[in-house]
């Protein structure tokens, strides 16, 4: 008996040790690690650079695990229905995936998607996606469905991480609006 609850003890503290790991998100008031990255505008490549945005305003940057697939197409679409909330707050938005890099130039453009309202960026290997602490633990090599709201400062001012893609746009403009606050 006492082997069987302490195996479950083990087993307890191992689950909570990998729930932690999983949302390990970088946290409110921290620096956002800069990065560049190939990106994607309406088809169009150009290299992008998270400094070079936030001259301009706060800047939401929201992992995605892949191009293409139904919860991300349902995110991109939302986010581009409410770009011009966002740029009213003057702030920009940034799509950033490792999962079908390929297909980021089409993603882009297609008006069910981003309808070249944004620009996604081409994350290989999660390499940003590992400075955010946004791994899918599912699939290591792909992000994980986090969005974070950088304010014009560099420090993150919040972080939503969910996989369903509903709420995304919603809580990362109202954490904008906040910043005015």
């Amino acid at each position: 008996m006492k082997t069987l609850i302490a195996s479950l003890a083990v087993g307890a503290i191992a689950a909570a040790a990998i729930a932690t790991a999983a949302s390990a998100e970088l946290k409110a008031g921290t620096k956002a690690p800069d990065f560049s990255a190939p990106a994607f505008l309406a088809g169009n490549q150009f290299n992008y650079k998270l400094s070079d945005a936030l001259k301009k305003g706060p800047v939401v940057v929201y992992f995605f695990p892949a191009a293409h697939t139904k919860g991300c197409n349902i995110e991109a679409h939302l986010f581009s229905e409410a770009i011009d909330q966002f740029k009213a707050e003057h702030a920009t938005v940034i799509g950033v995936t490792a999962g079908n890099v390929d297909q980021l130039a089409d993603f882009s453009k297609e008006t069910e998607h981003c309808g070249g309202k944004f620009p996604v960026a081409s994350d290989p290997g999660a390499k940003i996606a590992k400075e955010y602490d946004a791994i899918l633990a599912q699939k290591p090599d792909w992000s994980n469905r986090t969005s974070y709201v950088i304010a014009q400062n560099g420090q993150v001012a919040d972080v939503y991480s969910s996989l369903d893609p509903s709420d995304h746009v919603n809580k990362t403009l109202a954490a904008v609006k906040a910043l005015k606050k």
